[in-house]
């Protein structure tokens, strides 16, 4: 399967019908980071809380993203602290792509960021234009998991001309473990 989805279309197959199901392992990245409300089952919720459960029942979810999230994403982190522990975050100045990979068998790939106006459920007329593909083509998986785990370990940190706005390569030079 290969589709090409576009606005509203993407937080339906994406956030609504796949992230929620997701069994081993989550990746998400996205260049901004904004508190996200999605539908569960007939409320509205943090798309924060739909984390907390997946790791509750045991996914892995990395979140890589370009820069800190809003002082209303962060309040409602607080409110579910087993994602502080149970998921890993890295935080890179250069992340621009968009891309969610679950288990290994669907990813989407686009231009949506994971925000209310990007992937959320907001109205037809508050939504930004977004477009994107999702597929369970395991090669385009497999070179979509490549490029965002070449970014996860560092291969680029050590070439980067940006490292001074990178907290985290920082705290890699001073030998500071990075807060997951």
């Amino acid at each position: 399967m290969f589709d090409f989805i576009t606005d509203k279309n993407i937080y339906e197959k994406v956030i609504c019908d796949r992230i929620g199901n997701a069994k081993r392992f989550l990746w998400i990245a996205t260049s901004d980071l904004k508190d996200l409300h999605v539908k569960k089952r007939n409320k509205m919720v943090p798309f924060l809380e739909i984390l907390s459960d997946l790791v509750t029942e045991h996914v892995e979810i990395r979140l890589l993203h370009a820069k800190e999230p809003g002082p209303a994403f962060r309040n409602d982190f607080d409110r579910y602290p087993n994602l502080i522990s149970g998921m890993e975050r890295i935080l890179c100045p250069r992340v621009h792509l968009k891309t969610v990979i679950i288990d290994g068998c669907f990813a989407y790939a686009g231009s949506a960021n994971l925000t209310g106006a990007g992937m959320g459920a907001k109205s037809e007329h508050k939504r930004n234009f977004e477009s994107g593909f999702i597929t369970d083509n395991k090669n385009t998986i497999e070179k979509i998991m490549e490029q965002f785990d070449s970014i996860w370990r560092g291969n680029h940190c050590k070439k980067c001309l940006r490292k001074k706005y990178c907290s985290d390569f920082l705290d890699m030079q001073a030998d500071i473990p990075y807060k997951k």
